[in-house]
């Protein structure tokens, strides 16, 4: 099985995961709500992010990209090292591709408004490039699998102790919670005005950085493994031990959160380790259908997505889809009932955004960072 077929199974899980931020969590919402109660219900609820503790499929959406990721650069520099590639020529290609994820996300945040004072400097793209561009780096230096995983388990626990040692500057408060979280407090202390909650916090702050570098690291040992050629492990066993795998993280990730929570906006280590188990078996899956299986076709519609994903993302955030789509769909909409109307409305949304990226893709445009 070559590296190619390997690549399209991670494609396409990129795609499915993009497919909810490109509006499919709307147009299920939409769906639900055809029904008494439906927009309450448990598959409606699953479509947005928890308050705060907690988890919702709708969490899984960034850490799994992320974890995606990570997935794919044991594959790249295995590629550019067999071509000869200079080893400072990586290293450069690495800290670029984070650096310019986070000029991305100053862009996604407003920067052409100009209003500097006020910027959010943290963003998504900001933390996929830095915890990304660590953990390359990581792998690159650290060459025994044994070492980088000691690596991970000590920002795992040395994050904990940052909740369980370092009390709260909020008196009172819980060190899990917004007010009193010691990552919190760092993000008030250096960016205050630079938050996505002006002086309170952001989700994507500075210390909490620190537990993404495991994820995309999650993502580095599952493409290693992946890449072990079949002659040695065949596909089937792969598929066994990915299984294994995410069972033991989740077991490891619930029974942590007896004491650390499971919350996105704080990052934490338990959350790490429940979505890290949810990846890799999403990747499971998808590798069994398509590398096992050899089930392909059903793909394309998920790959044209996956191989534009930051395209995409960022495209949405400059260009009216939802003007576009009102125009040609407007109208029909507002003939049928409301809740009908909502239904058309958001898969018009996705049509409209999957058609873009289907151009690109038969005019061979890929935004590559």
């Amino acid at each position: 099985m070559d590296t190619s077929k390997r690549l399209l199974s991670i494609d396409a899980l990129r795609g499915f995961d993009m497919l909810f931020i490109m509006g499919f969590s709307a147009l299920i919402v939409s769906i639900c709500a055809l029904f008494p109660g439906g927009d309450q219900s448990w598959l409606a609820r699953q479509m947005a992010h928890v308050d705060w503790n907690g988890l919702a499929h709708h969490d899984t959406i960034f850490p799994l990209f992320l974890f995606i990721s990570g997935m794919t650069f044991p594959f790249s520099y295995a590629k550019r090292t067999a071509a000869g590639f200079p080893r400072g020529k990586i290293y450069w290609d690495v800290i670029r591709r984070g650096l310019v994820l986070c000029l991305l996300g100053l862009v996604y945040n407003g920067f052409f408004k100009l209003e500097l004072s006020t910027l959010r400097l943290p963003s998504v793209l900001a933390r996929i490039g830095l915890a990304w561009m660590f953990a390359a780096l990581i792998y690159m230096n650290v060459k025994k699998v044994s070492w980088r995983i000691v690596i991970a388990g000590v920002l795992l626990l040395g994050y904990w102790a940052l909740f369980a040692l370092v009390a709260p500057d909020a008196p009172g408060a819980s060190p899990y919670s917004q007010e009193g979280a010691f990552v919190g407090y760092v993000d008030r202390q250096l960016i205050p005005n630079h938050l996505l909650s002006r002086g309170k916090f952001d989700p994507e702050g500075i210390l909490s950085t620190l537990p993404a570098i495991v994820t995309a690291m999650l993502g580095m040992f599952l493409g290693e493994f992946v890449r072990i050629p079949e002659e040695k492990i065949s596909g089937k066993k792969k598929t066994l031990w990915m299984v294994v795998a995410a069972v033991g993280l989740l077991a490891a990730g619930l029974l942590w959160s007896t004491v650390f929570p499971i919350n996105k906006k704080l990052w934490t280590s338990t959350f790490v380790l429940v979505v890290g188990a949810y990846s890799v078996a999403m990747y499971a899956l998808f590798y069994w259908l398509i590398d096992v299986k050899g089930w392909k076709k059903w793909t394309f519609f998920f790959r044209v997505i996956g191989m534009n994903s930051i395209t995409i993302y960022m495209a949405m955030r400059i260009i009216s889809f939802s003007g576009i789509n009102r125009f040609f769909l407007g109208g029909l909409a507002g003939l049928v009932p409301e809740p009908v109307g909502a239904v058309i409305l958001n898969a018009g949304y996705v049509a409209v955004c999957w058609l873009f990226l289907y151009f690109l893709y038969k005019k061979n445009v890929f935004l590559k960072v």
